[in-house]
């Protein structure tokens, strides 16, 4: 039974779908049918962040414990109205990603169980173009969510310094993001050379607490601002995608007043039903993302 394959409508289209009771998340029981169901209630508001974008899949066929794959190519046996557009491709040239520009679109992503699903900073009709600017945190060995949120909050201060706003949210996994909504004419290199200046800004200034550079045995009690996401070929987390976590943690949106919570200590880790629930109540707290606009300085 659990490799029964049934169709279910998903707005205006019938899809195709199986295993939904195959057990996804072992630690929670969370299942392949609700990986589904969170992508469907998800999507008014995702759809706004990923619809326009070549994404990235990172998939579980067998849960969280399983092997997993990155697939950037959409694959041949897509539905005719899943799309394949321009994403970040890679030093090979270009490659067709799948834009999920509809509910159907994610439910059949999720089908696939592509848990986590990953963006470029460029839009598919511009490619060439970053829509915004991230601060990746991640924490090194002996730091965690606290550190990350304290570095958050010196990021965001410094870039009000400089007149620009910044919106942040979790990666679902251990760290912070940062980012810098832009919406005007900019390039990917102008991105990351601003993304390292404010770095290393901070890490002048804190040498033991920051670190701006990948080698693993510098990050030991400190946290890395990976600027380099900003690259071309770079995709990030996108905004409300699940993680492969033990539990079904999600790539939240979150307010700056939680950051702060945060680097004093309180928890900052969402779940499916938790990010369902703040939506509902808060709304879609990355919408700044989409309309704020801002020039990177010396652009």
């Amino acid at each position: 039974m659990a490799g029964e394959r049934v169709n279910v409508q998903v707005g205006d289209r019938t899809l195709s779908v199986s295993n939904l009771t195959k057990v996804l998340y072992p630690e929670t029981g969370f299942t392949k049918g609700d990986v589904i169901e969170y992508y469907v209630r998800v999507a008014p508001v995702m759809l706004d962040h990923i619809g326009d974008r070549g994404i990235t899949f990172r998939r579980f066929p067998n849960g969280v414990d399983g092997q997993s794959f990155f697939e950037k190519r959409c694959p041949s046996h897509r539905p005719d109205w899943v799309e394949a557009v321009d994403g970040p491709g890679d030093r090979g040239g270009a490659i067709g990603y799948c834009q999920l520009s509809e509910v159907a679109a994610l439910a059949w992503a999720a089908n696939l169980a592509a848990l986590e699903l990953h963006a470029p900073m460029a839009r598919s009709d511009d490619i060439e173009s970053p829509t915004m600017t991230v601060f990746d945190l991640d924490p090194g060995p002996g730091t965690a969510m606290r550190e990350c949120a304290e570095v958050g909050l010196w990021i965001r201060d410094v870039l009000a310094g400089i007149g620009l706003s910044s919106v942040p949210k979790t990666s679902g996994s251990k760290g912070l993001q940062v980012y810098v909504p832009l919406n005007t004419p900019t390039t990917h290199e102008a991105s990351s050379a601003f993304a390292l200046a404010v770095a290393q800004v901070l890490e002048k200034s804190n040498p033991d607490r920051i670190v701006t550079t990948q080698a693993k045995d510098a990050r030991k009690g400190k946290v890395l601002i990976d600027w380099s996401q900003n690259s071309r070929h770079k995709t990030t987390i996108a905004p409300y995608s699940l993680r492969a976590r033990p539990a079904p943690t999600v790539s939240t949106p979150v307010t700056w007043d939680e950051v702060a919570g945060a680097a004093d200590g309180a928890p900052l880790s969402f779940e499916a039903t938790d990010v369902l629930a703040r939506i509902d109540e808060q709304g879609d707290l990355f919408a700044s993302a989409l309309t704020d606009q801002q020039v990177l300085p010396g652009t």
